[in-house]
């Protein structure tokens, strides 16, 4: 297919995106003191003057900012000051049948704790007011987890003994975020993945200018005026920077370690991402000359994962003041 041909079609492309990872998040003295309340099955807060027994505890005074140490049992139980009913949940929810995310204010407390309060799936059981105590989980290990839903006062039952006991404060926590969303393409973009799909690297340039942007951006970053014009660039190129990777991704399906490369595409003026494979990391380096190798036919799609990797070509390396500027 041409590039006018690409070009003419380019209604864009549009597809989910996931992001998502594990996050591992410092506690600090006060958040330390609630999360190693919750591994021992006890609720923790803490009194502040101005707005009475935060829970969660805070550092500091929601009003006057100075810091707050008095801390207080809470709880167990407590009554439900607001909820929102969850009739299908997803996947990654706490719980796999219908639920409330409710604000729990535990006996003693003037704040609402925000968590899950499970009825067995009957909303009729779930109100405002209505009174709830935790159902605690068997293996705690200090996050809000430990708690695995309220339920109502009088299904409740103490917190077992955990099995194996850990004096040591609870340092962090391991929070996991995931943002689902659809992403749509621009004109630019979307020539340029179609063209992935046609097994062509497609840049971009302003008129009457000889610098091409791979992958088009839609506007020259220094002038901001449009990149209207499309040239096809080659597959091979000259690897200006590195890096040995040794953490797995799920998006990246690569025997660990493999080593990412900015490689720069003859014909083209920006580093293009990828991967290189085929090569020993300590002979990986600077001014190498790399070409992509394609899936096959019958597996390309309008995506960077129809460029399979990089592997190295049998060529002379490009002088490092050739290539400087781009390193």
């Amino acid at each position: 297919m041409s590039i006018e041909s690409l070009v003419k079609n380019a209604k864009p492309l549009r597809g989910p995106h996931v992001i998502e990872y594990p996050f591992r998040r410092s506690c600090g003295p006060i958040l330390s003191r609630f999360f190693s309340g919750l591994r021992d099955g006890k609720l923790v807060g803490i009194r502040s003057r101005t707005s009475g027994v935060l829970v969660p505890p805070a550092e500091y005074d929601p009003e006057t900012a100075e810091p707050l140490d008095d801390f207080v049992d809470v709880g167990p139980g407590g009554e439900v000051v607001s909820y929102a009913w969850v009739s299908k949940p997803r996947s990654k929810q706490p719980l796999q049948h219908p639920f409330a995310y409710a604000l729990v204010k535990l006996d003693g407390a003037d704040t609402g704790l925000l968590h899950v309060v499970d009825v067995g799936g009957d909303e009729s059981k779930v109100s405002t007011g209505m009174r709830v105590a935790p159902r605690w989980s068997a293996e705690r290990k200090g996050d809000i987890h430990d708690i695995e839903a309220f339920v109502p006062e009088n299904e409740a039952v103490p917190a077992p003994p955990v099995m194996k006991v850990d004096e040591t404060p609870v340092g962090s926590v391991l929070t996991p975020l995931r943002l689902e969303y659809d992403f749509t393409a621009g004109k630019e973009q979307s020539v340029f993945l179609r063209g992935i799909a046609e097994k062509m690297i497609l840049g971009a340039k302003r008129p009457g200018d000889d610098l091409v942007y791979v992958p088009p951006r839609g506007a020259d970053p220094r002038t901001a005026e449009p990149t209207p014009e499309f040239v096809e660039v080659a597959d091979k190129g000259t690897v200006v920077t590195y890096s040995i990777v040794r953490v797995p991704s799920e998006n990246i399906d690569f025997e660990l370690p493999y080593v990412c490369i900015n490689v720069l595409l003859d014909g083209s003026d920006l580093p293009f991402f990828h991967v290189l494979q085929k090569c020993e990391l300590e002979d990986v380096r600077i001014g190498m000359r790399v070409q992509a190798s394609w899936v096959p036919d019958d597996q390309l799609e309008p995506s960077v994962t129809s460029i399979a990797y990089f592997e190295p070509l049998d060529q002379p390396d490009v002088p490092f003041d050739d290539i400087k500027e781009y390193c």
